[in-house]
């Protein structure tokens, strides 16, 4: 009999949000940025910032979290035998949703898991972002009702599978033969911050450590913040919603503990008060989140288990944060960027359009 997975159960989920909402306020403990434990979006930045492909100077940082999450998939999926190479549903499109699901988070300044971590640290900025999530979210329900589609995905190639896996052992690699050199903005072919928020950071080993145990748990559970939203809109099912809650209740707890917790709206920690502007980037990119079937930390397990759409979604998410810097797009503790409202608008048009005509046929 194949062995049951426990982690899927509700209990597993609240124990995986758990386990994530502890150890995000740790990792902020031990050096990563204020209530930025761990961020999907902000962490991809930084890694496009590492890589060169923007020069904001302040957030370049080869984060070894994303790797470990792809990598803790990987072996999760190869353990229980879940590894299933796969791909083909409208790769374009979902490359553009990632490139417009991390220009909203970049207005917003976080990705779903960083909105509930800022939520949980005291940031009331997140309130807004958090129901930005909610209603992108609930429009892209709209499209699902209405017969929206990426298509099937078919199996493929075993190594088409592994394409995303292999790119992140490749950054892990660049990571240790490059390591950071203390006051030098570049070692060999990485950029590294010296100040900001991308010069913030727990210790590699640490760092990796945890990816791969949030990789491996996640990949497990099916955790998914959009999902939990999702799921609670078109189904009334808490399942998945369970886990979002326990993430922002133990996150809470950890970061009194901690001394972490700081109520407020101004002067948080990577944050901006524009409050319709924290609701409008958030909103793109649930509805963006919506349309590609997950959020940001999903896709990347899913990744990790052989999804070759959504390792095309990865790197979407990575141009995003690049073209977010390099056009002012994304925001600064001071607001919204020069052009981010632009982006936000070309981002809503594009989304509606995807949602309003992928949609199934009925004869």
């Amino acid at each position: 009999m194949p062995m049951k997975n426990v982690f899927a159960s509700r209990r597993g989920i609240v124990a995986v949000g758990a386990v994530i909402g502890i150890l995000a306020p740790v990792l902020q403990k031990l050096g990563n940025p204020g209530n930025m434990g761990i961020c999907v979006a902000c962490m991809e930045r930084d890694m496009a910032g590492a890589l060169g492909l923007h020069r904001a100077e302040v957030v370049q940082y080869m984060r070894p979290e994303i790797i470990g999450f792809v990598l803790g998939s990987l072996i999760a999926a190869y353990l229980f035998k879940e590894f299933r190479p796969r791909l083909g549903s409208a790769p374009i499109v979902r490359f553009i949703l990632g490139v417009f699901a991390m220009i909203g988070a970049l207005v917003f300044l976080g990705c779903p898991w960083r909105a509930m971590l800022r939520l949980a640290g005291g940031d009331g900025n997140a309130i807004f972002g958090l129901l930005g999530l909610a209603f992108g979210t609930w429009v892209g329900t709209l499209f699902l009702k209405n017969g929206y589609t990426l298509g099937r995905t078919q199996p493929t190639y075993t190594s088409a599978g592994w394409i995303l896996p292999l790119t992140m052992l490749g950054f892990l690699v660049l990571l240790f033969v490059f390591p950071q050199i203390p006051g030098e903005p570049k070692s060999g072919v990485l950029f590294y911050s010296v100040k900001g928020p991308g010069a913030m950071h727990a210790p590699v080993a640490l760092s990796l450590a945890v990816g791969l145990l949030v990789g491996f748990l996640a990949q497990r559970s099916r955790f998914c913040t959009m999902g939990a939203l999702r799921d609670l809109i078109l189904f009334r099912q808490t399942h998945l919603f369970s886990g979002f809650v326990s993430l922002i209740v133990f996150a809470f707890l950890t970061n009194l503990i901690l001394g972490q917790f700081k109520a407020g709206f101004a002067g948080q920690p990577v944050a901006h008060t524009q409050h319709f502007w924290n609701f409008a980037g958030m909103a793109l990119a649930g509805l963006a989140f919506a349309l590609a079937g997950g959020c940001p930390g999903r896709q990347l397990f899913l990744a990790g288990e052989g999804d070759g759409d959504a390792a095309v979604f990865v790197f979407g998410m990575i141009v995003g944060a690049a073209f977010s810097h390099n056009f002012g797009l994304a925001s600064s503790p001071q607001g919204i960027g020069p052009h981010g409202i632009a982006g936000l608008v070309v981002g809503f048009a594009v989304c509606l359009f995807i949602g309003l005509t992928m949609r199934k046929k009925t004869a």
